[in-house]
């Protein structure tokens, strides 16, 4: 089953985030939050980021979501920067909170990372009223 890692400038939006989509996806899928900058302070890390990945791979790829620019530009370099150990991982162009729910909803029934991605991504175009 695929993993999923939320990056967000905030640990508690993160790791909020990462409690709703587990309750939603039954406890069946790995996701793993990676919120906040070094000690505490809003921002984003990469180190972070890859022991995220690390931790939501079991062996079938890792679905990684972002809040904001800054934090897709530090998901861009975590990939970019070698220290995976070949876990296949994809950043989706999804909203977070609904891409994340899709995501995992999607995972949970056990479609594959590129699908996952692929239900996170249709979340654009999910309405409120």
């Amino acid at each position: 089953m695929i993993g999923i890692v939320l990056v967000s400038h905030s640990a508690a939006l993160a790791d909020g985030l990462a409690e709703m989509a587990d309750q939603i996806a039954g406890g069946e899928v790995r996701i793993v939050a990676a919120g906040g900058g070094p000690d505490g302070t809003l921002g984003t890390s990469g180190e972070v980021i890859v022991k995220a990945i690390g931790d939501a791979d079991s062996g079938s790829g890792v679905l990684i979501l972002a809040d904001l620019g800054s934090a897709i530009l530090s998901v861009k370099a975590a990939m970019a920067s070698g220290d995976l150990d070949g876990t296949l991982a994809l950043l989706a162009d999804a909203p977070l909170v609904e891409g994340t729910i899709a995501a995992a909803v999607a995972a949970s029934i056990g479609h594959d990372l590129e699908a996952a991605r692929c239900a996170a991504e249709e979340a654009w175009s999910v309405r409120k009223l």
